[in-house]
């Protein structure tokens, strides 16, 4: 009687004996990778979370400043000491005089549309100078850029503003046609002949004055300039950082696990084979 035919098994087992172990030099080597890099990325997700931290209490500061009593603007004796983190948006005041006729035009875009902040040197009764962003203008027009009396004092109340050097987006400041993207004190100074070492380090985005503004249509022409158009905002991303990295570390957390439990079962596998 012919027995059943013989049909070879060429099913595969879960571990292939027929792979080696890895040697014991890549197996140390592989784990110190692994190691650098899971206490990377862990270092760099508890940096983000301590970032996070930071960047709030930030934000709760510069709101604090916003909205405290306006304080007498910082003087010559402070600039050097003026800095973004501790002094950006704080809610000063200065008295003196406007000095319109060398108002910059700066190309602006808000709320209100594209147009232009008027920067304006406002100089104080001991001659040091603050530069004044009376606020925003669609047009440009004798009324706004100059022509006004320099001689009566004014109060003008707002938030404290670090200079912005360089220029805008692709675009540098071109003082010698008049074009200005950023509200670069130190190049607008030397433009409108003022004494650098006079101006101060920083400038004031002057208060809306009287009532709050209508709704706007796009059409709608700004001749005075519109105060009160600062925007506040940070970039604050740091949670979503520190969740990729940790997400990471434990990737390779993960990956080590399932690599060691493998190289574990295949050296198993030769043990008993």
């Amino acid at each position: 009687m012919k027995g059943k035919p013989f049909h070879a098994d060429t099913r595969t087992s879960t571990y292939d004996t027929a792979r080696q172990p890895r040697s014991l030099a890549f197996m140390v080597v592989w784990g110190l990778i692994a190691i650098l890099a899971f206490s990377g990325f862990l270092a760099l997700g508890v940096w983000q979370v301590q970032r996070l931290d930071w960047k709030q209490k930030l934000i709760e500061r510069v709101n604090q400043r916003v909205e405290a009593p306006a304080s007498a603007a910082p003087g010559p004796d402070d600039w050097p000491a003026i800095n973004e983190q501790d002094d950006a948006y704080t809610h000063v005041q200065v008295t003196g005089r406007l000095l319109y006729k060398k108002t910059t035009p700066v190309q602006a875009s808000t709320e209100l549309g594209q147009g232009f902040w008027l920067m304006t040197p406002l100089q104080q009764a001991d001659g040091h100078l603050v530069m004044i962003n009376r606020g925003f203008v669609t047009e440009l027009t004798g009324g706004n850029a100059a022509g006004q009396s320099d001689t009566k004092p004014v109060t003008v109340t707002g938030l404290l503003r670090l200079s912005e050097s360089g220029g805008g987006v692709l675009r540098d400041n071109d003082p010698g046609n008049n074009r200005w993207y950023s509200r670069d004190l130190q190049a607008i100074a030397n433009a409108r002949g003022l004494p650098a070492a006079r101006v101060a380090p920083y400038f004031i985005d002057a208060d809306a004055r009287g009532k709050p503004r209508a709704p706007h249509s796009l059409k709608q022409v700004y001749r005075e300039p519109v105060g009160g158009l600062t925007v506040i905002s940070f970039y604050n991303h740091h949670l979503q950082y520190a969740l990729t990295w940790f997400t990471l570390a434990l990737m390779v957390a993960a990956g080590t696990f399932w690599f060691a439990r493998e190289e574990r079962l295949v050296r198993k596998q030769h043990q008993y084979s």
